[in-house]
């Protein structure tokens, strides 16, 4: 009995210090962006699907030989239907090479009271990596 006595105790004291302190307001830095360029397509939660859908179609059909999809934590999903959508438009004509990760985020801890520091913390977030590439050119001349 005692041990599970002090398992609860041990799991409360655990979240308590997860939590930022109460002096404390927590503000999140936007995550680094590891590439950069016009075939590199960020996917958030926020962003309407449709219209991402056709940015990665346009960047195909213009000519361009593949595009990099990049998801943090609950846009992950969102960013394999999406490659998965691209693979079924272009039916065949595209591959897909997929790479799963995991991300450090720092958030700011700013202070609510004049006698306190500044200070930061580092959480984790999964991450996907989807390179789309075209195997074929349809109705094209290369």
């Amino acid at each position: 009995m005692m041990a599970d006595v002090s398992n609860p105790r041990k799991r409360e004291d655990t979240k308590k210090n997860k939590r930022p302190n109460k002096n404390y307001t927590v503000k999140k830095r936007l995550p680094l962006r590891p590439i950069e360029g016009d075939n590199v397509i960020f996917i958030t939660k926020k962003t309407n699907f449709k219209a991402q859908l056709e940015k990665c179609c346009d960047l195909l059909t213009k000519g361009e030989k593949e595009i990099i999809l990049h998801g943090l934590g609950a846009a992950i999903q969102r960013c394999c239907n999406l490659a998965l959508q691209i693979e079924t438009l272009f039916s065949g004509t595209c591959q897909t090479e997929v790479n799963t990760g995991t991300v450090d985020l720092v958030d700011d801890l700013e202070p609510l009271t004049d006698d306190l520091d500044f200070g930061s913390q580092v959480r984790h977030s999964s991450s996907v990596h989807i390179r789309i590439f075209r195997t074929a050119m349809l109705g094209s001349n290369q």
